[in-house]
């Protein structure tokens, strides 16, 4: 009988086109990709797109609808939706009983919650004081009422209402019986502050509707179709969850399209630590992964901070087609605007047009701009061409993924040919210079991430994704003196992204001085949710971060549907072979690379590393650790760290003796180092916690399944 294959579907939905890939998990191969025009104006929405990429997919690959294991997708229906101002009217029921009344009166109320200029959320508002005899029995009047006043939706939210939602669930199932959307303000996060906490509430409230319509043709479809796998969405975190999560909290698929490409970075491209650029028509997004985790920040719409983490994603208006702006003779700008925005059309990419006798004109892309873009316009057509940051990278020999097909060479060469004769400069200065002023704006953005997330600048990387990849990513890093690669498929890297994501939750609480119980309670909490949305159980790892500042804990969740190294066959390195691997990565002969320890999954080595430091003013020596599976994939790198094997049952003493001999002190007191567990399979990430206690209570859970005799290695990084 034949084995069928286990298809991940990934569909990832841009500003101009739908992509949709089908991946293999047994090897990680593109069984086949699709693309369709993203469907923002039809009455269906974007969900027309996502079905028609997916169906297009399936019928052109001949995949069976028993192969498909697991669809997810991106979205940028609750971004557009915020930033144009689409949304639901939200009445907003506040609570409060006491002394904290007046003050509550005011926190919960949002007003007109501005999203972006000119563009509006507009709530309605009662209140409740709970401390009054029969107030229960006014509620489904005040619902009525702000229902008769326009409110669609319906947020219920109480002082303190994370510590007993009583009162806010039972104004939530009045609302519910009347048949209009409600959610609760605790029920979307339990971190203190109502004035915060309800804003996050009624921004989640305002897109339910438009997401829930969405996600109910989305399901109808792929089950029409025969299909039983979950459906899940992209999160903002980068993780994917359920779509009955996603009905619930719309808000979390915020800035998902973005997150589906760090997704994809991380395991497909199987990058540990690296700057990924996801490059566009019109703009790049770039973000931070170090130590195999994208870095996340709290989110904020217009000038609201919202209790919801995203991925810290930094966009520049600067990409594979920005216009160059011209004058006198001259080069002097790049972007934001685009050739797509602009309706103009890429030299690279225009057939058999010869550009060498074309006319160079200025355009105004959108009004208000300037007037000095640079246009082409060539004898015998009747389109507007314009040269780009791709045409200078294909004239420079700089592009090595084709993504959706190569360029007209000839076409590039007579354009460049043209510009010669205007400026006086050889083509390949002008495309330089072009690629200059591009990298120069990436530099800054670029240097304020290594500060901010403390960068170990030996470890950067640079990471191409998106159909822009090649024209921004290779010189880019050149000029920056930094090692780069393109992402393999790089044109649809959003959409496999999404297909590889892993199913995530994050919960957070605010917690003064946190005793072990409560790190475990919230540790559990987290690891039931991603269970509850289908990930299986010995896939689960839960990172816990002590949050000192705000006064929070958070735990992050993360799992996928499936054990891969368990039910699929991989291709295996030897021993010998995963030394070699480390040798390269450290860029030393095998002889001064030094194992220290393995877990028959995970093997890690040692070596002195020169590290500079302040862009390289500063050279100094650092032992250097790497973690590599046994296929080769390197899953963690630290300078200024050790590492000891250890068997499982010694384990607790061990991280005790690395605690005191590596322990710094400061003004601020005692700063333990932050530790990393490897047992079997799992990099246990322990370097959020801030006291032995809490390390050894955590690292006992972790390993209360593996025999005493088994292998484990301690990684201790010291903090400064």
């Amino acid at each position: 009988m034949e084995n069928k294959r286990k298809i991940k579907i990934g569909i990832d939905v841009g500003g101009t086109f739908t992509h949709a890939v089908a991946v293999d998990i047994s090897d990680y191969s593109i069984v086949g990709k699709s693309c369709v025009p993203t469907t923002h104006k039809l009455q269906e929405g974007v969900a027309r797109g996502v079905v028609d990429s997916m169906m297009t997919l399936i019928n052109d690959c001949s995949i069976s609808p028993d192969e498909v294991i697991l669809i997810a997708h991106s979205t940028t229906q609750a971004t557009n939706a915020l930033l144009e101002g689409d949304v639901a009217t939200v009445g907003v029921v506040g609570m409060a009983k006491g002394f904290e009344k007046l003050l509550a009166k005011k926190e919960c109320n949002p007003d007109n919650i501005e999203l972006s200029p000119g563009k509006f959320l507009h709530t309605k508002f009662r209140f409740i004081d709970c401390a009054k005899n029969g107030w229960i029995e006014t509620v489904p009047k005040l619902i009525d009422e702000l229902i008769a006043e326009g409110a669609q939706v319906i947020v219920a939210t109480e002082a303190f209402g994370v510590d007993d939602p009583t009162n806010e669930n039972l104004v939530a199932e009045i609302s519910i019986k009347k048949g209009i959307l409600t959610t609760t303000a605790s029920g979307i996060t339990k971190l203190y502050g109502l004035r915060v906490r309800t804003r996050t509430a009624v921004i989640n409230a305002s897109m339910m509707p438009k997401m829930l319509e969405t996600a109910d043709l989305t399901e109808k479809a792929v089950r029409e179709s025969g299909i039983k796998a979950p459906l899940m969405v992209m999160r903002s975190d980068g993780g994917i969850m359920d779509i009955n999560e996603m009905r619930k909290r719309p808000i979390l698929t915020m800035l998902s399209g973005p997150a589906a490409g760090v997704a994809a970075a991380l395991k497909y491209v199987k990058i540990s630590d690296g700057i990924f650029l996801e490059v566009g028509g019109t703009s790049t997004d770039i973000s931070v992964i170090k130590n195999g985790k994208p870095q996340v920040k709290t989110a904020q719409i217009g000038k609201n901070r919202l209790f919801v983490r995203t991925l810290d994603v930094r966009t520049l208006g600067i990409a594979g087609g920005s216009i160059p702006r011209y004058s006198n003779g001259e080069i002097t700008d790049v972007g934001p605007r685009s050739a797509h925005i602009a309706g103009l059309h890429y030299a690279s990419y225009s057939g058999d047009i010869d550009f060498s006798k074309s006319e160079i004109q200025s355009v105004t892309p959108l009004p208000g701009d300037p007037s000095d873009y640079l246009a082409i316009k060539a004898p015998g057509s009747d389109d507007r061409f314009t040269v780009t940051p791709t045409e200078a990278s294909y004239k420079l020999n700089l592009v090595t993924s084709l993504g959706h097909g190569g360029a007209n060479m000839e076409a590039i060469n007579s354009v460049f040919k043209r510009l010669e004769q205007l400026t006086n400069k050889p083509g390949d200065d002008i495309a330089t210079k072009i690629l200059t002023i591009s990298a120069e704006k990436i530099r800054p953005v670029i240097k304020q991430l290594s500060r901010e997330y403390k960068l170990d600048e030996s470890l950067i990387e640079f990471v191409g994704g998106g159909g822009g990849a090649s024209s921004i990513v290779p010189f880019t890093a050149n000029y920056l003196k930094l090692p780069h690669k393109i992402a393999e498929n790089c044109e649809v890297i959003s959409a496999i992204g999404a297909a590889l994501g892993i199913i995530r939750d994050s919960i957070e609480r605010n917690i003064i001085n946190p005793s072990e119980n409560d790190i475990l309670s919230i540790r559990q909490e987290a690891f039931e949710s991603v269970v509850k949305m289908g990930a299986n159980a010995n896939s689960v790892e839960v990172t816990i971060e002590i949050d000192n500042q705000n006064k929070k804990v958070i735990a992050t969740a993360l799992g996928s549907g499936e054990l891969r190294t368990k039910d699929l066959g991989i291709t295996t390195l030897t021993p010998e072979e995963v030394h070699q691997v480390a040798a390269k990565s450290f860029g030393k002969p095998k002889e001064q690379v030094e194992l220290k320890g393995t877990t028959g999954s995970l093997s890690v080595f040692s070596a002195e590393n020169h590290v500079k430091k302040l862009f390289g003013l500063i050279t100094e020596k650092v032992n250097g650790i790497k973690v590599i599976d046994d296929e080769g994939t390197i899953k963690l790198q630290i300078n200024g760290a050790k590492a000891s094997e250890v068997k499982a049952g010694d384990l607790k003493s061990r991280i005790t003796a690395m605690i005191a001999e590596m322990t710094s002190y400061g003004d601020a007191g005692a700063l333990i180092p932050g530790i990393y567990l490897l047992a079997g399979p799992k990099i246990i990430d322990l370097s959020g916690l801030i006291s032995e206690a809490q390390l050894l209570s955590i690292a006992e859970i972790e390993i209360k399944d593996f025999p005493s005799e088994s292998n484990c290695i301690i990684i201790a990084e010291e903090k400064k």
